[in-house]
């Protein structure tokens, strides 16, 4: 079982940064890739960007290239997600997610999600 608890959300206006960080307990962090998704209200969730088990490889939806930066601290069983740049369409709840079997690049390979939390960016 892994256990996820993201922090660091709230309002914002457009063009400003938000850090959001993602505490994980359970099994061996460093073991597993991570992820964040987003879900803007009437939409379905998204990939926004994916770390592997060590950090070494990234990956970011369309949206989130030059603006958004994943990392981890396996030191610390923390994911983060740097948003920079912010648009009124970044607003959602952002969830982070362990992939405990794949590289952090498909959905479906995510099986356990943090509660999310609130993301808005005023225009």
């Amino acid at each position: 079982q892994v256990q996820l608890v993201e922090s660091g959300g709230g309002l914002v206006q457009a063009g400003g940064s938000l850090r959001l960080s993602c505490a994980a307990s359970g099994r061996t962090f460093s073991h597993y890739a991570m992820g964040w998704f987003r879900q803007a209200p009437g939409k379905e969730r998204e990939f926004v960007a994916g770390i592997s088990w060590s950090g070494g490889n990234t990956y970011y939806a369309d949206s989130a290239k030059g603006r958004f930066s994943i990392s981890r601290d396996n030191a610390e069983n923390t994911v983060y997600l740097q948003m920079n740049s912010l648009k009124p369409e970044d607003t959602g709840v952002y969830y982070c997610a362990a992939d405990l079997f794949g590289a952090g690049t498909v959905r479906a390979s995510f099986g356990y999600w943090g509660q999310g939390i609130q993301v808005t960016v005023s225009s």
